[in-house]
């Protein structure tokens, strides 16, 4: 990975710029551009928010950006090691539920060949701080939909990533459960751990992130400090974002 550096007080973490990626579906392989020219900048130690409506292209950005896609053109950047730095989770992950959530964090632990007596003390403390103390040895199957938004987390940081990644982390969460995520964010923050998520939920994009950057078609359509966003719309972030997307 390339280290990028910014001419302010903090680096930059991730860059994103010309980024584009078209597909190609159907019998007659007809092409589709789903991202057309998308340019991003996260500082270290930012809480920064993906906001767009559905198909704007959030999700192929962060694929995208992890590698796991291809992009069509423009480059990446992100001011890490390597991989083993960044954290993930998916909008609609996988989990093998016939684990517990002990013994699917501790596999997850082991793919980063993290050592086994450190393995259960990082497993431990994730278990506790994603408020999963009691239902650790309960099996995934059991869980509920907080519950698992909330080992998904876990397991995105078993690492201890310099850079988290959380695509749709309150995606189908009761008040209670957007509550313990959103504690879990503001934790991530005070550490200095940089974070970029995606979110349809505006209230809580505007109490968390610190910048965000407003997607629409393919493209950043407006980047920059939340307070920016909400002074321009008499402190409503909707009102703002409607408005952008509706140019």
């Amino acid at each position: 990975m390339t280290n990028v550096t910014d001419h302010g007080d903090r680096p930059v973490a991730l860059k994103v710029a010309g980024l584009r990626k078209t597909v190609h579906s159907g019998f007659r392989r007809r092409s589709r551009e789903i991202l057309r020219g998308v340019d991003l900048e996260v500082r270290e130690g930012d809480v920064f928010g993906l906001l767009g409506p559905n198909g704007a292209g959030k999700t192929t950005t962060v694929k995208v950006v992890l590698g796991l896609m291809r992009p069509t053109a423009g480059t990446v950047e992100l001011n890490v090691e390597g991989l083993g730095e960044v954290g993930y989770m998916p909008e609609n992950p996988y989990f093998y539920d016939y684990l517990t959530g002990r013994e699917f964090l501790l596999f997850c632990a082991r793919l980063f060949a993290i050592e086994a007596h450190e393995r259960r003390r990082r497993v431990d403390g994730l278990l506790s701080d994603v408020g999963l103390e009691a239902a650790g040895g309960t099996q995934l199957r059991k869980y509920s939909k907080g519950m698992l938004q909330r080992i998904g987390i876990a397991q995105a940081l078993v690492n201890d990533p310099k850079l988290v990644l959380l695509d749709e982390p309150m995606t189908g969460l009761d008040p209670l459960g957007r509550v313990e995520v959103k504690h879990i964010i503001e934790a991530l923050r005070r550490r200095g751990k940089t974070v970029l998520f995606n979110s349809h939920i505006l209230a809580d994009v505007a109490e968390l992130c610190s910048r965000i950057a407003i997607m629409d078609r393919g493209q950043v359509v407006w980047q920059g400090a939340v307070q920016d966003a909400l002074a321009d719309a008499d402190g409503d972030l909707e009102a703002f974002f409607v408005r952008t997307v509706g140019k």
